[in-house]
């Protein structure tokens, strides 16, 4: 198996404000939101390689971090897209054909937000054993919190809380098969930028786009942790 981490850093993080992107803001530290969200899969022994997904505005200051940091596994740092699947469609057609390069072994992507920047070392371990044995894998934590399902600003119905899990990531996939699936999605035989130029996704991250068009395909659940959090507003830094 040959493990690649696309770090996804391509939004501009509004709901936080501010002149920069949340994954460039600095925590407690002084280390960036990015750097320590890069930081966990350098140093995650079944990770072979990274790529960081950058909002094209600030790849420098990505440049930058690859230099001051000195990743050894950093070995493309490309633009996203406006949405966050055109970002994960750019790292898959970059990508693409490693799995045909690789001396045989299967790739693998762990999809993973920049915006979460304590991933421990035991989930990434985790989701790495998970893909010897499945084709998809998300990780979740239990909802500690009952759910509404709304409709017309009323309570439409209430699940079982224990059935409930709260995404995380990193979410990964065999490299060929989440080709398929957004090539599918997007109704096209490629994933060039010509073919997807025109094309929309109402999906919020890659596990969707698997359950929604190959529903056939069992997506493996990774317990997370409370600690691998997501940044969204200004008082999470």
């Amino acid at each position: 198996m040959y493990n690649i981490a696309v770090i996804l850093a391509g939004g501009i993080g509004a709901r936080v404000g501010g002149t920069l992107p949340k994954q460039l803001l600095p925590l407690a530290d002084g280390r960036s939101v990015l750097e320590h969200a890069v930081s966990a899969f350098e140093q995650a022994d079944c990770i072979d390689e990274v790529c960081i997904v950058m909002h094209p505005d600030y790849i420098m200051h990505a440049e930058q971090m690859l230099l001051a940091n000195a990743w050894q596994k950093v070995h493309h740092i490309i633009p996203g897209g406006k949405e966050r699947w055109e970002s994960s469609v750019n790292a898959i057609r970059l990508l693409g054909d490693k799995a045909m390069r690789q001396s045989g072994d299967e790739v693998n992507l762990l999809l993973h937000d920049a915006a979460r920047p304590f991933v421990s070392q035991e989930i990434i371990s985790n989701v790495c054993q998970a893909l010897e044995e499945h084709e998809a894998v998300v990780v979740a934590i239990p909802s500690t919190d009952t759910v509404y399902e709304m409709k017309d600003g009323k309570v439409a119905r209430i699940p079982n809380r224990s059935t409930i899990m709260r995404a995380q990531t990193p979410q990964a996939f065999r490299l060929p098969l989440i080709a398929e699936v957004y090539a599918k999605a997007l109704g096209v035989t490629d994933l060039s930028i010509a073919a997807c130029a025109a094309a929309h996704l109402p999906a919020t991250d890659d596990c969707g786009i698997v359950h929604d068009h190959m529903p056939e395909v069992p997506i493996y659940i990774v317990e997370g942790e409370e600690q691998n959090k997501k940044i969204t507003f200004k008082e999470d830094i």
